[in-house]
């Protein structure tokens, strides 16, 4: 009975240790099997997807250097501008000027006759009309002019008059035609004298009987510098004073006067200015106008807005055209990549950089001397976005 017992004992220890054997081992194989699948199954999703495509993009890359590859859509999006090579090359000069008052806008009034400054009208910054007085003098030969212009209206009327008579009696015969025609000669000798003293006193201001002068601005703006005080005195042609309209300003620039022939009408200066930078178009070029040196005058007007007070220093740069035929491109055309001076050039595959050698900077364009035929075309605007292109293509490459 006891053999029977133990033997049933051991059999169920053996039963309940293959048990748990088997579960063990069916853990241990569970947890081994369901590792490596995801990870394999990633594993190999990255060498079949992105090994292909890297590999790919190897063979893209060491296709053909120095060659950006855009779509039409790409370039579209981009804003990147494909233009013809331009001709002409130039060069662009720096000048100074000043701000001015236009011509035919600023008046320099003068004392027409010699005299005593009775009266000051305006003082500097009073607002003026044309014809507006600005002071009054009292002149001794001013009188006289106009006394001398009444006497000759005078004579000229009783020599009228003795004309009308003599015509009158030459036609009853008490005169002789003779004396008709010197009666005649008489009164246009006086009409011209007359005239001319009108004239004169015209000249000196039309002062009345007393000799009183009325200096009066021939153009509306601002007073400037009074150059005189009441009782003064002032001589024929000394300075009253200064009248200028503010609204009515031109740039005046100061240039060799060789320049003056290769600078037109119409021509663009870049002007840098105390409230900033602006464009502004050539009015007229004079040589050598200027005693000191010789210089030239450019004068300029702003394309728009208006230009700072008159009397502002300015400086400008204006583009000479040249002569030649020289190749030129936009300046946004030429990118620097390692140390040289490239442009894009477009063709069927994309944008080549070819190197070039830039010359002198006109404007917004730059000269061409050497590695362009001339039919090419080329990236203008946002050039630099093909440079970083270029350089992200080489970069991954290097990787």
């Amino acid at each position: 009975m006891k053999t029977d017992t133990r033997r049933l004992m051991m059999f169920a220890a053996a039963l309940v240790f293959a048990v748990l054997a088997g579960y063990g081992l069916a853990k241990l194989t569970g947890g081994q099997d369901a590792g490596p699948s995801p990870a394999g199954h990633v594993d190999g999703g990255g060498q079949g997807e992105h090994g292909d495509q890297g590999e790919h993009g190897d063979e893209e890359a060491e296709g053909e250097e120095g060659l950006v590859v855009l779509t039409q859509p790409q370039i579209e999006a981009s804003g990147i501008q494909v233009v013809a090579l331009g001709r002409g090359g130039g060069g662009e000069t720096r000048l100074s000027g000043r701000v001015e008052s236009a011509v035919g806008a600023r008046a320099a009034v003068a004392a027409s006759v010699g005299g005593r400054v009775e009266r000051v009208v305006v003082a500097p910054g009073t607002p003026v009309r044309a014809g507006q007085p600005l002071a009054v003098i009292v002149s001794g030969e001013a009188a006289t002019m106009r006394a001398s212009a009444d006497a000759a209206r005078a004579e000229a009327q009783a020599a009228r008059l003795v004309y009308q008579r003599d015509q009158s009696l030459v036609t009853q015969g008490v005169v002789a035609r003779q004396e008709l025609e010197a009666s005649r000669a008489r009164s246009l000798a006086a009409d011209a004298t007359a005239r001319a003293a009108a004239a004169q006193v015209a000249a000196a201001g039309s002062p009345d009987a007393g000799g009183r002068v009325t200096i009066t601005t021939p153009v509306a703006g601002i007073v400037g510098a009074v150059q005189v005080t009441p009782g003064g005195f002032v001589a024929a042609g000394d300075l009253v004073a200064n009248v200028s309209d503010p609204a009515q300003t031109e740039l005046v620039f100061s240039a060799p006067p060789a320049l003056a022939a290769q600078i037109a009408p119409d021509a663009r200066i870049e002007v840098t200015g105390a409230t900033g930078s602006f464009s502004a178009v050539v009015i007229g070029v004079a040589a050598d106008v200027r005693e000191q040196g010789g210089m030239a005058i450019i004068r300029a007007r702003p394309e728009s807005g208006m230009l700072p007070p008159a009397g502002s220093p300015v400086s400008g740069v204006v583009v000479a055209a040249g002569q030649d035929d020289t190749l030129t491109v936009p300046v946004d055309a030429v990118q620097t990549v390692e140390g040289r001076s490239v442009v894009f050039v477009t063709d069927e595959k994309g944008f080549r950089v070819t190197p070039v050698l830039a010359g002198r900077r006109a404007g917004d364009r730059v000269e061409i001397l050497n590695g362009l035929s001339g039919d090419e075309r080329v990236a203008g605007s946002n050039a630099f976005l093909l440079k970083a292109e270029l350089a992200k293509g080489e970069a991954e490459h290097g990787h």
